[in-house]
């Protein structure tokens, strides 16, 4: 194969590769923002003092800090002690 032939399969290869890994508006609409349900280092990005962004949460179930869960799931997720999800960011367990 020349080398114009094989440079262009890679890129071909590449592209391909890039298209499965990229999310659809679709796949996009499955997932909702949920705070407070993710464990100290483990939220998807910034909400407000105490995070700046992805994996920067300070403490367990931050409710400054959001996670994408599956659409639907967040106000049901089953957290400790009296602790629920929510679509909207919250005023418990912030970083001191």
């Amino acid at each position: 194969m020349s080398d114009t032939k094989t440079a262009f399969v890679l890129a071909g290869a590449m592209a391909a590769a890039l298209a499965a890994h990229t999310a659809t508006p679709a796949q996009a609409q499955e997932n909702e923002k949920c705070y407070g349900v993710s464990l100290a280092g483990e939220n998807d990005c910034a909400a407000g003092p105490g995070t700046t962004c992805a994996g920067t949460s300070k403490v367990d179930y931050q409710g400054s800090a959001w996670k994408l869960v599956p659409a639907g799931t967040c106000e049901s997720m089953e957290l400790p002690g009296d602790r629920m999800g929510s679509l909207e960011p919250l005023d418990r367990d912030l970083p001191a």
